[in-house]
C-alpha cells in the first residue's frame, strides 16, 4: 500500500515569507500547508501523514521556541526546522536540545531547507513506522493471560524454568506450556527476540503499563 503524501507545514508571521517558502517546497512535488500562527496551526485539523514543521522563532502571541516546548508538552510530535533572521547560539542550543532538526539563519540556502525537509519527514516517517510496531507488539502482549505476563516477566529477566516455578509454586513443565504459549502470541521465535519486543515496550514512555 502506498504511503499517503507528506505535507510540511509552514507556521511564519510574514506573508511574503510564507510564499516565498511555499514555492520553494512545492517546486520538489511537495504538499504544504501555510500558518501565520501558532494558535491557526493548533487549531487547524492536520492530516495523519508523514509531516515536519517549518517554523519561524518570532511570531505573534508566543515564540517558536516555547511553542515547541508546548508541542512536547502536548505530545505532538512532529520534527521542527526552525528559520530566523534574529538567531544567536543560545537560541540555537536551546532548540537543537529540544529535538529540533535544523536551525537555519536567514537569509538561508534553499538547498538547505530542502535537505532539512526530507531529513524532518525521514525522522517522521521512522517514528510512524515504529509507533505502528509498539501498537502491534502491545497488542500481542495484551493477549497474554496475566500468568503467562508474569511468566513472561521472569523470562526476560534471566530466570529459569525450574526458578520460576519453584517462585510461583507450580511444576516446570506447567512452565514450560505458559511461556510457548507466550511466545507463540508474541510470535517471538527465541528468549532473545522475546527479551528485545519486552524491552521495546517498556521504554521510558511506556514502562508503566508493562510489568
Amino acid at each position: 500500500m502506498n504511503e499517503r503524501a507528506p505535507i510540511v507545514f509552514v507556521v511564519d508571521d510574514d506573508p511574503s515569507v510564507r510564499r516565498s517558502i511555499k514555492r520553494l517546497i512545492g517546486s520538489v512535488g511537495l504538499q504544504v500547508e501555510l500558518f501565520g500562527s501558532a494558535q491557526e496551526f493548533l487549531l487547524s485539523k492536520r492530516p495523519d501523514v508523514p509531516s515536519c514543521l517549518v517554523l519561524d522563532i518570532r511570531l505573534p502571541g508566543i515564540s517558536g521556541l516555547d511553542f515547541q516546548h508546548e508541542l512536547a508538552e502536548a505530545n505532538i510530535h512532529i520534527p521542527i526546522i526552525f528559520i530566523t533572521a534574529h538567531g544567536d547560539i543560545p537560541m540555537t542550543v536551546r532548540a537543537m536540545k529540544a529535538g529540533a532538526v535544523e536551525f537555519l539563519t536567514k537569509p538561508f540556502r534553499e538547498q538547505d531547507l530542502l535537505d532539512a525537509i526530507q531529513l524532518a519527514l525521514e525522522r517522521d516517517r521512522a517514528r510512524r513506522q515504529g509507533d505502528a510496531e509498539i501498537a502491534v507488539l502491545r497488542e500481542r502482549f495484551e493477549s497474554l493471560s496475566p500468568r503467562e505476563r508474569e511468566v513472561v516477566g521472569m523470562v526476560v529477566s534471566g530466570m529459569l524454568n525450574k526458578q520460576i516455578a519453584a517462585d510461583i509454586g507450580t511444576t516446570e513443565n506447567t512452565v514450560k506450556v505458559q511461556r510457548s504459549r507466550a511466545m507463540e502470541k508474541m510470535q517471538a521465535q527465541s528468549v532473545a527476540d522475546l527479551v528485545k519486543m519486552v524491552e521495546r515496550l517498556r521504554s521510558p514512555a511506556r514502562k508503566s503499563r508493562v510489568n
